[in-house]
């Protein structure tokens, strides 16, 4: 995924028209839903909730292989933590802007010559699932269960390949993106929810389709 520079204000970013899918995010978009469709499962519009629901268990994401081998915390269940959503989002508002500033947006094509590494940033920086890792490592530092931070990957408002990290509080689903310091709820994005990590067992992932090109007109 090619991450864009971080810190830009969604004001600004979602007025911007966005670019006609690719070919290749096209077929990306079309396989996913086969997938689904063909299980039995239903993939059409659905109402939108304050949490993201998944329809189906799908393989995860390209690349995610060797995160939880190489940070147990990436992939660990349910802690136990009760902390209460406002205090949440206070702790994730905080390491979110941090985050964005710290690190610097490089490509996997820059950093290592391939795409779809997911990694910690490294000191060249790092894309866009590497911006969620650190802040779900920070998050659990914190106290978080690292069952309610899961990284999930969507489809821009311009349509393009990225990830955030979802933050799950009682009161709905909270995205950290690095392309705006601003915490939003999943809802209020305009993005396409493709994958996230299964709140219960966040080793396997869940086909989500909801949301952006999803959205019921």
């Amino acid at each position: 995924m090619t991450p864009a520079a971080p810190m830009t204000d969604p004001a600004t970013a979602h007025t911007r028209r966005g670019r006609p899918m690719s070919r290749l995010h096209r077929l990306l978009v079309v396989s996913l839903i086969g997938l689904v469709a063909s299980s039995g499962a239903a993939a059409a519009p659905r109402p939108a909730t304050s949490h993201l629901v998944a329809v189906q268990p799908i393989a995860a994401p390209k690349g995610v292989g060797e995160i939880c081998r190489l940070y147990d915390w990436a992939c660990a269940g349910p802690t136990g933590a009760r902390i209460p959503a406002k205090a949440m989002l206070a702790v994730a508002r905080s390491v979110n802007t941090s985050v964005n500033a710290r690190v610097r947006a490089v490509s996997d094509r820059q950093q290592y010559g391939r795409e779809d590494v997911w990694a910690l940033p490294t000191a060249r920086g790092g894309d866009c699932e590497d911006f969620a890792l650190a802040k779900k490592q920070r998050l659990v530092d914190a106290g978080l269960s690292p069952a309610s931070l899961l990284i999930a990957t969507v489809l821009d408002r311009q349509r393009n390949p990225h990830a955030v990290l979802v933050l799950r509080t009682g009161s709905g689903d909270y995205v950290l993106d690095n392309l705006t310091s601003r915490i939003l709820p999943w809802q209020d994005t305009g993005y396409s929810f493709l994958r996230m990590q299964n709140p219960d067992k966040p080793r396997l992932w869940d086909a989500i389709l909801a949301g952006g090109i999803f959205a019921q007109s």
